[in-house]
């Protein structure tokens, strides 16, 4: 591991456990995916073997060859937008989805994952900020779609996604995550599913640490953590 990726990590850490304790929460209840879309082979091993457990990648084209070389060394997230023509290679290798939007989607990994006989945790994602360029539910269909997802066996609703517009004031997406927040807890209280939906994935380079305040569970860094190259 370079030096300058175990810098980083340990900032990154360091900057973690600040704002959970500016949020009076336990560093312990926010993971690290890093995100390594942006980086070589090589960097993804590096990250791997500092300790890095969770792996975030967009697509299956460019995941391919770094899962096929550390598939079994670390927890595999799929975080981009997930076309129904590619569920076959994700389901079954990756251990998470963070971009469940639409039923046609919902339906393939249902297929898939009971083909294979396993049950798939997934996130919701939503558009909280309303960017007609982001993908993701409006918040006013999430419950209703949330319901068709009831009889689907084979998923498990992981928590609820979303990204934040890219600000130059990190503060200003806090009503974006709060928003996510509240979406999730209105989930909870009228007990869509007969479990408790409990994760949050929000919060980039740019403004992990407003996604933390306002109770981020699941945090996707790449260039703050792994670089880019």
């Amino acid at each position: 591991m370079t030096i300058q990726l175990q810098e980083r990590i340990e900032e990154v850490r360091k900057r973690i456990a600040a704002a959970c304790a500016r949020a009076g929460r336990n560093p312990e209840e926010v993971r690290v995916i890093a995100v390594t879309k942006y980086v070589s082979l090589e960097t993804t091993g590096q990250a791997l073997r500092s300790g890095l457990t969770d792996v975030g990648e967009n697509r299956w084209q460019d995941a391919a060859a770094k899962w096929e070389a550390f598939g079994s060394e670390g927890v595999w997230h799929f975080i981009g937008h997930l076309q129904t023509n590619k569920v076959k290679d994700v389901v079954g290798r990756f251990a998470y989805i963070h971009s469940l939007d639409r039923l046609s989607l919902a339906k393939e990994i249902e297929k898939k994952a009971s083909a294979l006989g396993i049950e798939v945790p997934c996130f919701l994602q939503v558009n909280v900020s309303g960017e007609e360029t982001k993908y993701g539910l409006e918040p006013g269909g999430l419950l209703d779609f949330a319901a068709e997802l009831r009889s689907m066996k084979h998923i498990r609703v992981a928590g609820l996604m979303t990204m934040a517009p890219y600000e130059a004031e990190p503060e200003a997406t806090r009503p974006v995550f709060r928003g996510l927040r509240e979406w999730r807890d209105r989930l909870n209280r009228e007990a869509v599913f007969d479990y408790e939906v409990t994760g949050l994935s929000m919060g980039m380079s740019n403004d992990f640490e407003v996604a933390i305040e306002e109770g981020a569970t699941w945090v996707r860094l790449g260039s703050v953590l792994v670089g880019k190259e």
